[in-house]
């Protein structure tokens, strides 16, 4: 085993070394092109805005594709950024290369705590559920079947990565970030996850879709849980947006038109969901080079739910459970929403607020 550990050791170093250059260069251009839009003196208004090439942003992954975000905004310049990991993301914020960004749960409360609250505020959701724990067929839910076994996440303490540790641990079975425990949790690109899973060389994963439904269908895996299953309601968020409070504060029109894109582009999820997927799947495909095979696709898709509802409910939940595994430490959430803007868009069109539930404004 510790052979194989070493195995995906080197070649997770080798990723997240390439990742964190290619971030830093992405970071960097922007952060130029930005300083020199404003060196030549233009003035035209732009919103930039990072998002994720994959399902769980399908709302910003349709709004862009469609124009629906560029719409609402009118003559202010929509610029858009995609990124694979949320740090990445996180690090282009704070520098001021990008004004928002739709990220996970994790790296925003990253955001908030590291800035003792100044950085980011949380200003809409946008996805709920689509995460599984996928397995080899013969594994079961049993400590002694688990226990010895290496199960991979797609960053650490990403969102995946803290709800498997955590259930573990719900188990009586270690999986310290050190390594050395009962279960050896391994973070790694999801891409990385699916070629060594049908390899035999990791044992599962607890994954964001597509990549748990990838592991089903083209590497024959079992979901041995859906993360839905764990929370009240099967609800939790997945992806919300994150605005700079720099932004906000000087920008809180833009905020609003681009916060009326994504509700505008709801409701075209919810008039017609099935050209939505596909449409999305398009998108995906124009993104990455490579749109997702149909029966991924509808499995997916079926195991997410869209929404501007940020699950608020969720997020403080989550942070215990990252301080449970000895990922994060403790920290004051209060504050970090701001759902005034997406409310008073929500309340005008004859439909219910969402809940900051305590932490912050609504």
């Amino acid at each position: 085993m510790s052979n194989d550990r070493e195995t995906l050791d080197r070649p997770r170093r080798g990723i997240r070394r390439v990742l964190t250059a290619v971030a830093a260069l992405a970071v960097g251009a922007t952060a130029l092109t930005a300083c020199g839009t404003s060196g030549s003196g233009s003035s035209e208004p732009t919103v930039r805005l990072g998002y994720f090439a994959n399902l769980t942003h399908a709302l910003p992954v349709l709004g862009v594709s469609n124009g629906q975000l560029q719409q609402a905004l009118g003559s202010t310049k929509l610029e858009t950024q995609t990124f694979n990991a949320g740090p990445a993301a996180i690090e282009a914020v704070n520098s001021g290369a990008i004004d928002a960004t739709f990220i996970g749960p994790n790296p925003a409360i990253s955001a908030w705590t590291q800035s003792a609250g100044s950085a980011i505020k949380i200003v809409a959701g946008a996805t709920s559920g689509g995460a599984e724990f996928v397995v080899k067929p013969d594994i079961t839910d049993s400590p002694d079947s688990l226990r010895g076994k290496t199960f991979a996440t797609p960053q650490l303490g990403n969102t995946q990565d803290v709800a498997l540790r955590y259930w573990l641990k719900q188990k009586g079975l270690s999986a310290p970030k050190e390594g050395g425990g009962d279960v050896y949790v391994a973070p790694q690109d999801n891409a990385q996850t699916l070629d060594l899973f049908k390899q035999g060389k990791v044992d599962g994963g607890w994954l964001p879709e597509p990549w748990a439904s990838r592991l089903v269908q083209e590497g024959g895996g079992k979901v041995l849980v859906n993360e839905k299953d764990l929370w009240p309601k099967g609800q939790f968020v997945t992806t919300h947006l994150i605005v700079s409070q720099k932004f906000l504060e000087s920008s809180p029109d833009k905020v609003k038109a681009l916060l009326q894109g994504v509700v505008n582009t709801l409701n075209t999820v919810q008039a017609n969901p099935i050209k939505a997927k596909a449409d999305v799947n398009a998108a995906l495909k124009t993104l990455t080079g490579k749109a997702l095979d149909e029966t991924v696709l509808a499995r997916s898709w079926d195991n997410l739910t869209i929404t501007v509802d940020p699950i608020a409910s969720s997020l403080q939940t989550d942070l215990d459970h990252a301080v449970d595994v000895g990922i994060s430490k403790p920290a004051d959430l209060n504050g970090i929403y701001d759902l005034t803007i997406l409310n008073s868009i929500l309340t005008a069109a004859g439909k219910a607020p969402v809940s900051a539930q305590g932490l912050g404004k609504q």
